[in-house]
């Protein structure tokens, strides 16, 4: 379910451009665009996720998803052997709980006016929320266009083997040429991941 979408600004389109790697995958991928999700489905959906290949990661959110729709109350009433029998780890289990248990006590209001690092000090105060699904919410929830998600392995390795980068260090210093638009940057490099 998408809230709305972050579509391509002229701006960061013309500052991407300058540099020739960018310009190449704008190109190739045309403008960028990616859907908004609510937040706690996002954090469901990252945890549930997270040290999974796509492909499993994707079947295990469905179980939940479908047992769930998604709704805390629901994901509650589980409890830790309902998630266990959905095939989630125990640590899985407890952190979607908490998260449940924060969405249902009003813990995401108001995140959409935090800033970037306000915002993902909040985040990563809860069970099985780290510095890189924080940086997730930031892109896919509240669409702060200014992250440069170096957490994000799949982003790294692309960016290494398209700059000819030898480390993660290499690579945050990479962004710092695609401010303020480094979240379109960061979307250009997963797309050529994708392709």
């Amino acid at each position: 379910m998408h809230l709305s979408e972050r579509t391509a600004h002229p701006e960061a389109l013309a500052q991407l451009a300058r540099d020739p790697v960018m310009a190449r995958l704008i190109e190739r991928h045309g403008p960028y665009r990616w859907g908004l999700h609510p937040v706690f489905p996002a954090l469901v959906r990252a945890v549930v996720g997270q040290q999974l290949s796509n492909a499993v990661a994707r079947t295990m959110f469905r179980r939940v998803q479908q047992a769930t729709g998604l709704e805390p109350e629901r994901l509650l009433a589980l409890g830790e052997e309902g998630l266990r029998a959905l095939g989630l780890a125990r640590a899985k289990g407890r952190a979607l709980e908490e998260l449940a248990r924060a969405q249902l006590e009003g813990y995401f209001a108001g995140l959409h006016t935090l800033s970037d690092e306000e915002a993902a000090a909040r985040l990563v105060r809860l069970r099985g929320v780290g510095p890189w699904t924080a940086q997730m919410v930031l892109i896919f929830s509240l669409g702060r266009m200014d992250v440069w998600p170096t957490g994000d392995l799949g982003m790294v390795r692309q960016a290494e083997r398209l700059y000819g980068l030898a480390s993660r260090a290499e690579v945050e210093a990479l962004g710092e040429r695609f401010r303020p638009w480094r979240s379109a940057a960061a979307h250009y490099l997963w797309a050529e991941t994708d392709a």
